[in-house]
């Protein structure tokens, strides 16, 4: 699959998602809920820690992942624009 029918893919579940009844506020309620879930049991999987150095933990491993969300952003747009320039040069000559 090349990366344009991924991309399309992508758009069309999305599309299809965002058009069922469910409220906007609902879904991202549910996935925050979940991304936090699943960072419960990511630094606390027996369950043994007091609530609230769990939440602290919890916290530390969501800007954790939101650091590395955004160091792969950035290197994809990085990526993005070297090839882009290269592209561009090539053309030229």
């Amino acid at each position: 699959m090349t990366p344009e029918q991924r991309r399309l893919r992508a758009k069309i579940a999305a599309n299809a998602r965002w058009s069922k009844y469910m409220a906007r506020e609902d879904q991202a309620d549910a996935a925050r809920s979940a991304m936090l879930a699943r960072l419960e049991r990511q630094v606390d999987p027996s369950g043994e820690l007091p609530p609230d150095e769990r939440a602290k933990l919890v916290k530390a491993a969501g800007r954790e992942l939101s650091a590395r969300l955004n160091a792969a952003k950035t290197s994809k747009r990085a990526s993005s624009t070297s090839a882009a320039k290269a592209r561009g040069s090539g053309a030229g000559q």
